[in-house]
């Protein structure tokens, strides 16, 4: 008898802890006319039923809906026609198995009759019509999914990230508080999930509303874990409680953020396949696909040139980290003057280096992104420089890359009325500065030194301590390149004072020299240097381990003056594919410099540019200028 009262006493127990059970909707994911979609938990309004919607869903789940609006009574076929055509033209949700339910919301001045609003053919067809007279507009139009309740539901898209640029894909509620989408789709990669674009009106409060945002995976979310291309880090640290500042800014303009991006390890430069370890490097969609994506902003640049449902991504940039994936998959992307916007939330490599900016494949919305994120901190002007310094472009088009380089140069001569003068830093450095080291000596370990001692003491020390305390003393893993350069930090006898007073004197050459302010055109001349002419860096090569980021370069011009430098995209160049065994094609492209402060000036010169044609819109696929299925996929 005992055992009897025992086992009913544990049925019991465990039947109240059954039903206390957590117990809540995460989605669903549904296929409509085999396009995958998810349905999020969330109920936007309850509509009206009408007997017909009620009929057509008595077999439960959801139905397909259309919604739209008429202040004009008798909305009928041709109004449904073109209907039709405006949505599928503008949004990539919406397809026609949404039609199966449509719900008309009559905004007019006169109080009507349902069967006054619809036309007689439209009212009496399959399709189950829903309108109202009398309720205030509810929901915008667009397509959704209804249940047999009448509760309404938005509809995401699921795509494919095929190319591996997301580490992590999401989905916010209502009141914006970020998860991790719990969907997936048929496939070896993870699913994104993008809202409709007719749910969104672009206003002068939301300029960026329902622009699809991509962000790297160092800017922390709240209520999602960052990385920092760590799989130690992302399991150790809880979800994160604020969102950092640039993201935040973007999200307010109304951006709509469907994943975080991947890094490599801790925003330093690594090189597929060989410094890769805990997370694989992203696919470069450009020519025969199997080309290095460079880092460490490479999911944002994979992405962006990937993919045409994503609009924009978030980037940083310390050491070319924009810019170098924006070179090789031919895309717009800004390292911006230094300190334009507060990198509160944000993994730091080195706080004096480090800057947020974009990767897109559209200039205008670049420009539109730019104000949102950097605020009053730029100042659209339309005056240009007559002025040209080039630095380190060929003088012969002995290649298909440089005779589109200087076909390009005397475009935009011509187009800025400008002179051009070819600029040499060592001899420039060398006139103005007899007696200090000769710049390449000056500035050899200044890069170096300062993103390793920065970084051990704000990231690597802590994030160690905190390892070993909870872990007996263990130290978690590391990829081979932050290694190498943290080591270098630890045994190197220069500060980082000396690092910084280095930079500040060719801070102070540069910005009093080269690039000077001007009342007028900002910026008394441009700086143009080569980004990328179609050189190949294949990710299937054995590579030797990495090394010390030593030197001064074209790309650490903007790295040490803390001026802006921006890829602008100009054309591709043939290789020879060692792949496909077929001639394929990469990006061409050029860096604008101007003085510090002048963004502005150069986001306007890149769209007037594109508004004379000069430049063009990037494509999405394996060629940057025509578009093209990516070889892995079926055409």
């Amino acid at each position: 008898m005992a055992a009897i009262d025992a086992l009913v006493a544990f049925v019991l127990t465990y039947l109240v802890r059954f039903a206390c059970a957590a117990f809540s909707s995460a989605g669903s994911t549904v296929i409509l006319n085999n396009i995958y979609y998810y349905i999020p938990p969330d109920v936007i309004t309850t509509l009206p039923m009408t007997k017909g919607l009620s009929a057509a869903l008595t077999s439960g789940g959801f139905i397909p809906l259309t919604a739209t609006s008429t202040s004009v009574p008798g909305f009928g076929v041709s109004d449904l026609s073109a209907l039709v055509s405006n949505f599928s033209t503008i949004d990539d949700v919406f397809q026609n198995g949404f039609l199966e339910a449509l719900y008309v919301q009559y905004t007019g001045p006169e109080a009507l009759q349902p069967d006054q609003i619809c036309s007689p053919y439209l009212n009496n067809s399959n399709m189950v019509i829903m309108s109202s007279h009398t309720q205030k507009f509810t929901i915008p139009p667009g397509p959704y999914f209804v249940t047999p309740s009448g509760a309404v539901h938005q509809a995401y898209r699921l795509y494919s990230d095929f190319e591996g640029a997301f580490s992590e894909t999401v989905i916010s509620n209502p009141e914006g508080v970020f998860s991790v989408l719990s969907a997936g789709i048929v496939g070896q990669s993870l699913a994104v999930a993008v809202p409709s674009r007719l749910y969104f009106t672009k206003t002068a409060e939301k300029p960026l509303a329902g622009v699809r945002l991509g962000v790297k995976d160092i800017y922390d979310i709240a209520g999602l874990r960052t990385s920092n291309g760590n799989r130690a880090w992302y399991w150790f640290y809880p979800p994160a409680n604020a969102t950092a500042t640039p993201v935040q800014h973007l999200i307010d303009a109304g951006a709509v953020v469907v994943g975080k991006m991947i890094t490599s390890q801790f925003a330093n430069g690594e090189t597929a396949t060989a410094d890769w370890v805990d997370y694989h490097e992203p696919f470069n969609p450009r020519g025969d696909g199997y080309q290095d994506t460079s880092s460490s902003s490479s999911g944002p640049g994979a992405g962006e040139g990937a993919y045409p449902w994503l609009d924009i991504t978030l980037g940083s940039d310390t050491g070319g980290s924009i810019r170098g994936p924006s070179q090789v998959q031919g895309l717009f992307g800004n390292r911006p003057s230094h300190g334009l916007v507060p990198l509160t939330h944000v993994m730091p490599l080195a706080p004096e280096l480090d800057t947020s900016g974009f990767l897109t494949r559209d200039p205008v919305l670049w420009t539109e992104a730019a104000k949102a994120l950097y605020k009053e901190n730029i100042t659209i002007s339309s005056s240009y420089p007559s002025k040209i310094l080039t630095f380190g472009f060929p003088t012969s088009a002995d290649s298909v890359a440089d005779g589109l380089i200087l076909d390009f140069l005397a475009n935009l001569t011509d187009f800025l009325h400008a002179n051009v003068t070819s600029f040499n830093f060592t001899t420039a450095w060398a006139a103005d500065k007899p007696s200090a080291p000769p710049i390449n000596a000056l500035l050899n370990i200044t890069y170096p030194l300062l993103i390793a001692k920065e970084q051990i003491q704000l990231v690597r020390d802590p994030f160690y301590a905190d390892y070993a305390a909870a872990h007996d003393g263990r130290r978690p893993f590391i990829d081979p390149a932050p290694l190498i350069r943290w080591s270098f930090g630890d045994n190197s006898s220069e500060t980082i004072e000396d690092a910084v007073a280095n930079k500040t004197e060719f801070m102070s050459w540069f910005n009093t020299t080269v690039l000077v302010p001007d009342a007028e055109t900002c910026s008394s001349s441009l700086l143009l240097y080569v980004g990328s002419d179609a050189e190949t860096v294949y990710r299937n090569v054995y590579r030797s381990a990495p090394s010390v980021p030593y030197g001064f370069s074209s790309g650490r011009v903007s790295v040490f003056s803390e001026a802006p430098d921006f890829v602008v995209p100009i054309g591709q160049a043939p290789y020879n594919s060692t792949i496909t065994q077929h001639v394929e094609y990469l990006p061409v492209t050029i860096d604008f410099m101007a003085a510090k402060g002048c963004d502005g000036m150069l986001f306007s010169l890149i769209e007037d540019l594109l508004k004379a044609g000069l430049v063009q819109v990037s494509q999405t696929g394996m060629s940057s200028v025509n578009g093209g299925e990516i070889l892995l996929k079926k055409r």
